[in-house]
Parts: structure tokens; sequence; C-alpha cells
């Protein structure tokens, strides 16, 4: 197909959900490119033919094996909620009802458009009615819980007490930024420059729209900008946010007070509905003195400004096209390189995964995920913990005293799989037929006061932070358990048709990689039962750093996109678990093969389809504009190097491609930490 035409369908979309999941498998040869040296260049060998056939759609800002799972898991929840929404009201579940309203809410472009920027006008009214400063503390604590976090200035919400891991206290998040991260603010070179100056001409654009004359518009902006700037420097850095003795300022609402006087947090938290507080973690106390400099310092008229930008920025993609498409154009267009937005559908999909993501992960589960995988995944998490156990019984560079507690966390660590045990209840959600601003902003309303009913009880260690139609997986060091939402689980990540290598290489390393994000630079401060608590000696935690700094020093050296190269200080807790956990799973893959006699297949021997399972799902087109920003802000390394800088450190790599010393997958230096 000529690229012209290509584009274009890619940009129409299919016209039609899917209504079956379209099976890819976990080894795709015809991603490969043979012409490649495996031993020069193992991702293009890998991914070569994939990235020649999979340009980024017009709508994306990246495209990769993962991203597509996603898309094709959109196609087919879009045929689900269409039966939900046109399903009799009578034969409906209270599930079916709630996710079929909200989705057909959302599918009706002709009342979003009516309506236009009424949705927006009463809050819009009640910044206009502010008499002082002294208000807007009551003003915030009505407007944030309808909020997405971080909301404005910053957002209350609970968090697992990080010294006391049974239960949940207050957390104030810190937001109040309309670009990425505050680099964006704070960076001095020319693109960060032009970035800045076309941020300010989007906010005056967008004030524009709210009925400002150009001239106020623009002084609007320029209040904005230096407000944002302000906030941005006070802010702590990604690789900073890394150290969770950095990020926990435990405090009483009275301490939080004497902080911020000119904040009336009585005020606010009365406005919010919260209980009370007994004490809560304030992460960043620089970041809320600078408010209560902004509080100072700044006039009435400038906070008026910075709360109707951020009104109109978070809801523009809810009011009509006139706001939507604006903010399409510097968000995604601009920042992110995207080049036409995204069809209603799977903005609609992507917000009912959001608001209602257990309610849409039952049908989802019922549907699409076999429950044979659930058993599979089990039994493989466990080879991969037995091989974590046998790697750190074997470490040269940690004592016995360390080995034993680290023993000890490994044996507590808990693998939920699939879905969870007990599904959320959103009975308390009312969900409107016709009311789609009033459906978001009562969705976010329950998920605040459901966040906030949490405080001063025990905590959860049920509950999920991933939806399962959610193509990722995660570890949480404070429930020390790791979590594999059904979508993850299925081809061509985890694929039951295949032989166990491919599989292994694929979901047995991302197992592997969470496993050993409970002993990286972030992960090893709790200990097994979730408590912020040093449990490494010094010796053992200097050994660690000096380990690690062999990865630190490795990726520092790959470059992203112009003269750009990776921030290893932050990707250095996903580099050591990327290598870490494709060293477990080929242990574990091992094991599970032991005593068998294996056999080629696709020209392919098993340890090679071990090493191509492993890289294949990491094949994935980017924009540049995306690479800017997540050099910025994503603590992952770009998937290149996630699976080059792999296996140039493991031998097992070189003996399976027969590498010769000093190629560039076969490091004379290679780095071990796990």
């Amino acid at each position: 197909m000529p690229a012209l035409l290509l584009l274009a369908a890619l940009a129409a979309g299919p016209e039609r959900p899917l209504t079956s999941l379209p099976y890819t498998p976990g080894l795709d040869v015809a991603a490969m490119d043979r012409s490649a040296d495996p031993c020069v260049d193992f991702y293009q060998f890998t991914c070569g033919g994939w990235l020649k056939a999979n340009p980024v759609p017009s709508d994306q800002s990246r495209w990769g094996v993962y991203s597509k799972l996603a898309d094709e898991n959109r196609e087919f929840l879009w045929g689900l909620l269409q039966e939900a929404a046109a399903k009799p009201a009578a034969r409906r579940t209270p599930v079916e009802a709630r996710l079929g309203d909200y989705f057909a809410t959302c599918m009706d472009e002709e009342a979003v458009e009516k309506a236009g920027a009424a949705p927006l006008q009463p809050d819009l009214d009640a910044v206009a009615r502010l008499r002082n400063k002294g208000e807007i503390a009551a003003l915030l604590g009505r407007l944030h819980p309808t909020f997405e976090q971080p909301g404005m200035v910053f957002a209350l919400s609970s968090e697992q007490d990080a010294k006391d891991a049974t239960q949940v206290i207050g957390s104030l998040v810190p937001g109040g930024l309309g670009l990425p991260d505050r680099d964006y603010y704070v960076k001095d070179d020319a693109k960060s420059d032009e970035i800045r100056e076309r941020y300010e001409a989007h906010v005056a654009r967008m004030l524009g729209l709210l009925g400002d004359a150009p001239a106020r518009a623009a002084a609007g902006a320029r209040n904005v900008m230096r407000m944002e700037t302000a906030l941005a420097r006070a802010s702590l850095t990604q690789v900073d946010k890394r150290d969770p003795y950095k990020v926990y300022h435990r405090m009483t609402v009275a301490q939080l007070q004497a902080l911020t006087p000119s904040f009336a947090w009585d005020r606010y938290l009365a406005a919010t509905g919260a209980p009370r507080l007994g004490r809560l973690n304030v992460p960043e106390p620089a970041f809320m003195l600078e408010v209560q400099a902004r509080l100072e310092d700044e006039p009435l008229e400038a906070w008026k400004d910075y709360l109707r930008w951020h009104l109109v920025d978070a809801r523009a993609p809810y009011l009509s096209r006139a706001f939507q498409r604006p903010d399409f154009e510097f968000h995604q267009a601009y920042l992110n390189g995207v080049k036409e937005e995204r069809p209603r559908w799977k903005k609609c999909v992507a917000w009912v995964d959001r608001d209602l993501g257990f309610d849409l992960g039952q049908i989802f589960v019922a549907r699409a995920f076999p429950p044979a995988v659930k058993g599979q995944i089990t039994e493989m998490a466990g080879r991969i913990s037995s091989a974590m156990a046998a790697r750190v019984r074997e470490l040269p560079w940690m004592t016995e005293v360390t080995k034993k507690a680290a023993l000890e966390k490994l044996a507590l660590v808990r693998n939920k799989v699939g879905y969870p045990a007990r599904w959320r209840d959103y009975g308390k959600l009312r969900i409107v037929r016709g009311d789609f601003a009033g459906d978001v902003a009562r969705s976010q309303r329950f998920e605040t006061v459901r966040q906030l009913s949490k405080v001063g009880r025990p905590v959860d260690r049920e509950e999920w932070s991933m939806t399962p139609p959610t193509v990722n997986a995660y570890y949480d060091p404070q429930k020390n358990d790791m979590n594999f939402p059904a979508a993850v689980l299925l081809p061509p990540l985890w694929d039951p048709r295949m032989d166990l290598a491919p599989g292994y290489g694929n979901t047995g390393a991302t197992i592997g990689h969470e496993l050993t994000h409970g002993f990286d630079d972030e992960g090893r401060q709790f200990d097994g039962k979730g408590n912020l608590r040093d449990w490494w000696t010094p010796e053992d935690a200097k050994a660690f750093a000096r380990q690690a700094s062999c990865v630190v020093e490795q990726y520092a050296a790959y470059p992203i996109v112009d003269d750009i190269k990776i921030n290893s200080k932050l990707t250095q807790g996903e580099d050591i678990a990327d290598l870490g956990g494709t060293v477990l799973a080929w242990l574990a893959w091992k094991d599970a093969t032991r005593g068998q006699e294996l056999a080629s297949r696709d020209d392919l021997g098993p340890a090679q389809r071990f090493f191509v399972g492993f890289a294949q799902w990491a094949c994935e087109n980017e924009t540049d504009e995306a690479k800017r920003a997540e050099a910025v802000t994503n603590p992952h390394s770009p998937a290149r190097w996630r699976v080059n800088g792999v296996v140039a450190n493991m031998p097992e790599f070189r003996e399976a491609f027969a590498c010769k010393p000093g190629q560039p997958m076969a490091r004379e230096n290679a780095c071990r930490v796990w």
C-alpha cells in the first residue's frame, strides 16, 4: 500500500469493533530481520521486520507490540460496551447498566457539541466570585474531588503509610503544572525555550475561548507561566522522587497549617468532605512552601487566571470541538508528534476503563481471559521466585546477614494474576445517561471519596492499582506484591500454543522484572511487610551501588534522539530489573524444561527462541517528539536499549548466537547485579 494511503487508512481506523481478539503468535518470525547480525544489533534482528511493517499510526505517538495489543483490546471492549449500551434496560445487570449508559453518553457527540462550554460555567463562575485569596482554599476543596490527580496546585488523596505498612494515611500530591514535568520550565536550551513560548500561546488561546479579549488572555497566560514556573522550581526532579525517604514527611494538619499559614486547611478539608485526618504525608514540603509564597506574592487576579486555565485545561477533552481541538494540537500534536486525534470510540473506551475499570474488567475477563492461564502464570512465577532465591544465595557481593533478610522478603512476595479476588463495587456511583460531563465529574468524585475513605483504616492488600484490561504489570513495594492484569497475559505476550521458550523469554522476563523491583535502588528500601526500613548492612548497600553503577554507566552512553542520551540515574531501576528479570526467566525456563529434549523451530534453536521471545515484546516505533518528552519523564529506557542493553550482559546469549568477544552484543565488562 502506498505510504499516503496507508496513513489515511490508519487515520480512519476500524469501522466496527472486534467480535473476538485476533491471534498473534508468541514468536513472530515475520517480525524478524534475518539480514541483521544478532551479535551486532539484536533488536534489529528480532524486530526489524515489525518496525518496517508497523509505522506509528496517525493517532498515536508510539506504536509497539504492547500498544498494538492494547489497541486490539480496545476494539474488543468497544464491542462489549456497545452490547451493554444497546441491551434493553430490563435485561441488563447493574454492571452492564453503568458501563452501557456511560459509554452511550460519551459517544453522543451531538450532545457534547450542543453543551459547548456550559459544563464548565458553574466552576468558572465560582472562580469569578472569589473576593480574596483567603477563599481559594474552600474553592479548591470543592473543585479537587472532581479532578483527576494531581489537579490544580496539588491533590488530596490517600496512601499506605511508608513507615507503618498496615495503615492508610492522607497524602498531598504536588501538581499544578500544565507542562509534563518541572524540567520543561527550568531547562535552559533552545528547544525548551520554544516549548515554553508555544505553551504560553496555548494558554492564551484557551483563555480566549473562555471569553477573554486577546490582550487580557495574553496577560493571563503570563500570570500562569510565572506561577507554574515558581511551582516547578520548587518541585523535586524525577530522579529525586525515586528516593522514598525524600518523599516521606508525615505531618499533622496543625503542622501543615504552620507550613502554609495563608491556606485555610480547615475550610479546604471541610469542602472536600474528607474524614478527620490525624496525620498525612506531605511528599514535598518545599513545594508547599512555594504555594505559601504564591499566596503571599501573587495578586488575586493572577490566581483567578491560574485557576481558570487549569479548569479549562483539565476539562477540555470532555467539552465541544472548539476546546478539544486546541487541546489536542498542543498536548498531543506539538509535544508528542501525534498526527490525528483518536476516534471518539477510543477515547470513550479509555475513559470507561479509567472510571469504571473493574466493571469493565469483569466483562473482559469473562470473554477474553482463559481460566487455565491463571494457573500457568502462577506456576511460572513460582519457578522465577525459586530462581531468585538461588541467585541471592550465590551472590558474591552480598553478606549472609543481608542474604537472610532478602530471602525473608522474597518469601513474603505475593503474586496477583489476572484480576482481583474481589471486584470493586461502583454501586454508589450515579451514572446519568445523557450527562457526559456530569458522569465524568461524578466518577472523579466517587474515586476521591473512595480514596479518602481509606484513611485511618487497615490497608486492603487485595486491592489492585491497574484494571484487568490494562496491558502492563507492576510491583508494589509497600504491599510487596506483583500484579499481572489479564490483558498482559494474552498472545503474543503469553501464548499457550507455543513451546515454553518464547513465553518464558517474554512473560517470564516480565515476572522476573517485577520481582527484581523488590530489590532495586528503590524497592530494596522496603522490607517484606512493606515498611520503609533499611534492612541492608552498610557494606552491602555500598556493594549494591557498585554493581548498579555498571548498569548506570552502560545506559548513560545510549542515545535517544538528536544529542539526547538516556538519563540512566532515572532509568536505573528499570534497567536493572530488565537485566535481572531476564536472567531469572532464563533460569526458570531451564528448570521448567529440565530433562526434556528441546527441538529447533523456525530455524532457531531453543535458546535462540528464548531470546527472540524476550525481545519481541519491545518492537516499537515512536515519534521524535515523544522520544524527547520521554527522555525527561519516562523511567524506562527506549525499547532498543531495553533489549540490546540486556543481552549484551548475558553470556547465555553470546553462547546461543555464537557471538565473538568484543562484538556489540558481547560486552567485555558485562554487568551483573542479580
